[in-house]
């Protein structure tokens, strides 16, 4: 009995393996729980292809958009786990669990973190009409104003609102939030002075820090950012421990074998070595992470964490 339990362990290995060596055995579904043509869209449909070639298997991306991106994350949550079912989230995925009373799923416990494939740093830009060239002075502005400033959005939820929120909570500036449908609209709110600040991403607001119609003073991610490397991250610029961002991840059902699981995020770095990908990613403001899941599950379990505590302060109640 003994040697057969020391050999059952190595028996499970190799088959474990073997399985691994055969995946994907057929087309694989990546599911987008959002509208197509957004930066999400681009990350995850830029990634299916580059997978669709290195296994020599069709990878469709799926796009499943609706109710704040949850019924994407059900479908795939409770899809059979044999690693064909693939879910191209965003930082959405972190914040819905704070934002929605009740969740169809739970993203710990049915979902299996795979790798953080792009971080999209949101800038804090100013209008030039608000003369503060620096976080501390945007502060100090905002509490002198009392509740006169107003800060633009993307929309309730976002990670652009929520990284106003953030920011709120950290500092105790008194700013309004105004939300638009859309990063396009709050950039246009902002450059044309109806708002006085917004968090935007570096793609969307860099042409217009260059022309000077606008003022970038941090950016929220915990590195500064590759386009704007004289920008200071909102840590370095007085927040301490500040960071929120934009991001793109790859899950997968709970239940995957592991062997699928390291599979899986084998060919993703194999992936990201691609110029093309790349390319693609730097064309929407995007920094490649490719973090292995045992950097990306506890992170998302953190951020899962940080977003209830931002919502909570923030007095904005589940639906």
């Amino acid at each position: 009995m003994k040697s057969l339990v020391l050999v059952a362990p190595a028996v499970v290995l190799l088959m474990s393996n073997a399985f691994a060596q055969s995946y994907p055995s057929k087309s694989v579904s990546m599911v987008i729980p959002f509208p197509a043509g957004g930066a999400v869209d681009i990350v995850c449909r830029t990634v299916a292809q580059r997978l669709s070639e290195i296994w020599k298997q069709p990878v469709a991306a799926l796009n499943r958009p609706g109710a704040g991106g949850n019924i994407g994350v059900e479908a795939v949550a409770k899809a059979a786990p044999d690693g064909h079912t693939l879910l191209c989230a965003s930082t959405a995925l972190s914040i819905n669990p704070a934002l929605t009373a009740k969740l169809p799923y739970d993203v710990m416990r049915d979902l299996i973190p795979v790798s953080q494939l792009v971080v999209t740093p949101n800038v804090l830009v100013i209008h030039p009409s608000v003369p503060a060239k620096t976080v501390r002075e945007l502060t100090a502005i905002a509490k002198a104003r009392k509740d006169a400033m107003t800060g633009g959005s993307a929309g309730p939820g976002t990670s652009a609102h929520l990284s106003l929120e953030l920011y709120k909570s950290m500092t105790g500036a008194p700013v309004t939030h105004v939300p638009y449908k859309g990063s396009a609209p709050s950039l246009i709110g902002v450059v044309g002075g109806e708002t006085d600040i917004a968090f935007l991403p570096t793609s969307v607001v860099n042409p217009h820090v260059a022309a000077g119609k606008l003022r970038a003073v941090a950016v929220t991610t915990a590195k500064r950012s590759v386009t704007l490397p004289d920008v200071p991250t909102m840590h370095e610029a007085g927040v301490s421990g500040y960071e929120a961002a934009a991001w793109s991840a790859l899950l997968l059902p709970a239940g995957t074998p592991p062997a699928i699981v390291n599979a899986l995020y084998a060919d993703i770095v194999e992936t990201f070595k691609s110029p093309g990908v790349q390319s693609a990613f730097a064309k929407i403001g995007g920094e490649p992470i490719a973090s292995s899941p045992a950097e990306f599950a506890p992170y998302l379990e953190r951020e899962i964490a940080k977003w209830r505590k931002v919502v909570a302060a923030a007095g904005i109640k589940p639906e």
